[in-house]
């Protein structure tokens, strides 16, 4: 049973289609996915092909998160009046200017801007991707609707990012974003003619969406992100460090395992999404306590390379399930701020992974080992779980009201 009385999203039906408009979406989560994940894999070709470090050359992460978490609320409250189709496409122009602008641009500082310019659409596109999936669907659906839109972000981990490393390597770096400005070209054409043409907005307004500042189910279910995802930033950051120095695994199955965790991503999304539907809180709850006592099986059996086979897809697994879950509720507790709501979530994801990787930094340069990032990432896991403990004991003393 859910505690808060759900805000309806309106339905609309796409023109040729809900699969082909569903695919269509996936994809443009993919290619998003895969040109922000691509320059972690191609930071060594990047940084030779411009004469400077690695640890230099990692700015231009740095600047694609921050446009993520600039981005999302700007975008999402500008953009509040507009069809929701009509956003999406002119998010997919400012990804593509950004990614050829990344391509075209000869030195490190405009590289920055580009990346800066690139990331300012992610956080609301994702927002937005799952509103328009969850509207084509009933309600009953709406939980694995947002979990296929989301799968795209977690399938390019997989194939994506391998790929345009691959790419990167033999071809060079601004080739492996020349083709995923292709793709953003196809995301484009096939949005434009697959995705659902909802009417506009006028009632919608910036203070409407600003709306969702004061909404206390918004502001803990975010505060639950921004917690309970750190741990598994904290673990993936330090995942093949931690398999080759301590599970002593060679370079090929270091690989290996990173695949397998793919794979939890893309499986843990896809049952998320489908428990989300049963129950929402249930899901959240189950995902956290879940995946803290495989951050503690991390702590305890890194040694054991068949122990960690498992554990590195059952974190992500559990982790990445409670996308669906906590993207769905936003949805349903925003109001009139379901745009920004939604998109919020992508900048407090970022928030996660700023905070899980500063503390699994910090837990091994105070030497307690590669080890101790498992007891870490718990404790945020379980701070997590206690964030959604009080959004639900405040939703109760709402519905009492």
């Amino acid at each position: 049973m859910e505690l808060i009385e759900p805000v309806d999203v309106e339905r609309v039906r796409p023109p040729h289609g809900v699969e082909p408009a569903m695919f269509a979406l996936m994809l443009a989560t993919f290619t998003i996915g895969t040109g922000e994940f691509a320059m972690m894999g191609l930071l060594p070709e990047f940084s030779h092909s411009l004469g400077i470090s690695i640890s230099r050359a990692s700015s231009v992460i740095s600047a694609y998160a921050l446009g993520v978490v600039v981005g999302a609320p700007l975008i999402a409250v500008a953009g509040a009046k507009l069809p929701r189709r009509t956003l999406l496409l002119a998010m997919l122009v400012l990804f593509l200017v950004g990614n050829i602008g990344t391509i075209l641009m000869p030195n490190l500082l405009d590289i920055e801007v580009m990346r800066f310019i690139t990331g300012l659409p992610h956080g609301a596109f994702f927002g937005v991707s799952a509103l328009v999936g969850a509207s084509m669907v009933e309600r009953a659906r709406r939980g694995r609707a947002v979990g296929r839109v989301l799968s795209g972000i977690m399938i390019s981990t997989v194939v994506g990012s391998p790929l345009s490393t691959y790419a990167a390597n033999h071809l060079g770096w601004r080739v492996a974003y020349g083709a995923i400005s292709v793709l953003g070209l196809l995301c484009f054409l096939a949005l434009w003619y697959f995705a659902p043409r909802d009417k506009p907005h006028p009632d919608a307004n910036a203070l409407a969406e600003l709306g969702a500042f004061k909404r206390p189910q918004v502001l803990l279910t975010l505060l639950t992100s921004a917690i309970g995802f750190g741990g598994l930033f904290a673990v993936y950051t330090f995942l093949t460090t931690a398999l080759s120095d301590v599970t002593h695994l060679p370079d090929w199955a270091v690989a290996l395992y990173q695949i397998v965790w793919g794979l939890g991503m893309v499986a843990g999304n896809s049952f998320g999404g489908a428990m989300a539907d049963r129950n929402i809180n249930r899901t959240i709850l189950f995902s956290l306590a879940a995946s803290c006592v495989f951050m503690i099986g991390f702590w305890l059996l890194l040694p054991s390379p068949v122990a960690m086979l498992l554990i590195t897809f059952l974190i992500p697994a559990t982790l990445i399930g409670i996308s669906p879950a906590i993207q769905t509720h936003l949805m349903e507790v925003a109001g009139d701020a379901q745009t920004l709501a939604a998109s919020l979530n992508n900048s407090a994801f970022n928030i996660a992974n700023a905070a899980g990787t500063w503390l699994g930094a910090y837990l091994v340069s105070s030497g307690h080992g590669l080890g101790s990032i498992g007891w870490g990432a718990a404790l945020l896991s379980a701070g997590g779980f206690v964030a959604y403990l009080i959004t639900m004991a405040q939703a109760r003393l709402s519905a009492s009201r």
